[in-house]
C-alpha cells in the first residue's frame, strides 16, 4: 500500500530569514493526521539566507540527521564541536539527556538548502554524541548510499533506532529497488528531479508512505532524481 504526501500539502513558513516546509506537525505547524510515520518525526525541507541562522537552543531525546543540498551549514554544540557540513555529508547528532547547539549558514553570501530529519531513539537518556562523514557523488549514484543506521557501517552514521536512512541519485531513466523485510514500512522523500515510485509519479517534495509491499521500485524520469528513504521498524 502507498499513501502520497504532496508537496503542496505540505505546512509552509516563509520568514525573512528562513523558508521551510514541514512534511510533518513542527512548531507552529500541527496536523494531526501527519505527525510523523513510525518512529520518523520530522523531515523539515530548510532554505536559510546568508550570515543567518538558529541561535543557540536545546534539545533532548532525538535523533538529528542533517543532509546539505546546497551551500554551507556551520554547526556548533554544547559537546564541543564547531564543524561545517556540505553537499554528499551527513551529520548526526544524538539530543540523548540533553544538548544546545546552534546552525547557521556558513556564507555571508549564498545561502543554504538542507534537510533536516528527526528520527525517535529507542531509548531515552543516553548520552548526547555527535557524528559527521563525508562522501563521494558516485557513492550514491544509480545505487544506495546508507546515511544512517542501527548498526555501524564505514560511512554512515550509527543512529539508536531499528531504523536506515538510504540516499539515491537516480541518473536519467535509472532504476532501482529497494526489498522489505515483513512488517517493516518505508518513507520515500523525493529530494530533486521526478520519480515514480511502484507506478506513483512523484516530484520535488512530494513523498509516499510504503507499508505492506515487499519491495519498492524507482524509475527516474528524464530530468534523474535523488530521493531519501527511510526502512523503519
Amino acid at each position: 500500500m502507498i499513501a502520497l504526501r504532496r508537496s503542496s500539502e505540505r505546512g509552509h513558513v516563509n520568514h525573512d530569514w528562513l523558508e521551510s516546509y514541514h512534511t510533518f506537525s513542527f512548531a507552529t505547524y500541527q496536523d494531526p493526521k501527519h505527525n510523523g510515520f513510525r518512529t520518523l518525526r520530522v523531515i523539515n525541507d530548510d532554505r536559510v539566507a546568508p550570515g543567518r541562522g538558529f541561535g543557540a537552543h536545546a534539545h533532548r531525546d532525538m535523533e538529528i540527521l542533517s543532509y546539505v543540498l546546497d551551500g554551507q551549514l556551520a554547526h556548533k554544540d554544547s559537546m564541543g564541536h564547531t564543524r561545517t557540513l556540505g553537499p554528499n555529508e551527513i551529520q548526526r547528532m544524538s539530543a540523548g539527556l540533553g544538548v544546545i547547539h546552534s546552525e547557521f549558514n556558513g556564507s555571508e553570501t549564498e545561502p543554504v538548502h538542507f534537510l533536516q530529519i528527526w528520527i525517535e531513539p529507542s531509548a531515552k537518556g543516553i548520552a548526547p554524541s555527535y557524528e559527521q562523514y563525508g562522501f563521494e557523488p558516485e557513492e550514491k549514484r544509480n545505487r544506495w548510499k546508507t546515511l544512517a543506521s542501527n548498526e555501524p557501517e564505514p560511512g554512515a552514521v550509527t543512529i539508536y533506532q531499528d531504523a536506515q536512512v538510504y540516499l539515491t541519485e537516480l541518473t536519467p531513466g535509472g532504476e532501482i529497488t529497494k526489498t522489505l523485510k515483513t512488517g517493516r514500512g518505508a518513507w520515500v522523500h523525493v529530494v530533486s528531479g521526478n520519480v515514480s515510485v511502484n507506478g506513483e509519479a512523484l516530484s520535488a517534495g512530494d513523498a509516499a508512505a510504503v507499508t505492506e509491499e515487499q519491495e519498492i521500485k524507482l524509475i527516474a524520469s528524464e530530468s534523474g532524481a535523488e530521493v531519501v528513504l527511510f526502512d523503519l521498524a
